[in-house]
């Protein structure tokens, strides 16, 4: 009963007082590099099996499992199976809103996981993977190259004024082709 409500005094520290996900998976055991982003504190039963390289970032509903549950329904006279396995992320990686990495899965450096994806096997680095299953859909270097030359970068930015300001002043400078669809809105609204 103590070691429960230790549990549940830490978990609300973490989440709601110091808002340090990073700080509590590494207290449950996870394994992370430096400069990470965690916008999630569902890590599993098993975060200890977990390791996540530099510069990660895990979106809110990631789930990283650790192990198969559908083991518990396979029985003999030694009893029910189990299956536990590593998941372990790379450096420079992003994992999209609500993706699912199974048990096992290794990703490697230099990787964007689309979100909603299911990633059921490992990826290799320097790719962008998506869908369920997740399948490679194109490479992490064309993508850098694209967004390099087409998005706002951290200059573009005016810290003086206020964050939504600032974001409004930038926004439809990356958008696609010569009109964007905010400005023909925008045009419309002034005639």
């Amino acid at each position: 009963m103590i070691a429960r409500i230790k549990r549940i005094l830490t978990f609300w520290y973490y989440r709601y007082w110091s808002r340090d996900s990073v700080g509590y998976a590494r207290h449950l055991g996870m394994t992370i590099g430096r400069d990470c982003r965690l916008i999630t504190y569902s890590f599993g039963s098993e975060p200890f099996l977990i390791e996540i390289g530099d510069r990660v970032t895990i979106t809110a509903g990631v789930r990283l499992l650790t192990h198969d549950g559908a083991t518990w329904l396979i029985r003999d006279d030694k009893g029910r199976r189990f299956y536990y396995n590593r998941v372990k992320i790379g450096s420079d990686v992003f994992v999209g809103i609500d993706s699912i990495v199974m048990p096992g899965v290794v990703i490697g450096d230099r990787v964007i996981v689309a979100a909603g994806s299911v990633v059921t096997k490992s990826i290799p680095s320097g790719v962008i993977v998506g869908g369920n299953p997740a399948k490679i859909i194109g490479s992490y270097d064309d993508y850098e190259k694209k967004r390099l030359e087409e998005f706002v970068s951290e200059k573009d930015l005016d810290y003086s004024l206020p964050y939504p300001d600032r974001i409004r002043q930038v926004c439809d400078t990356a958008t696609k082709g010569p009109l964007s669809t905010t400005k023909k809105i925008n045009e419309r609204a002034e005639a």
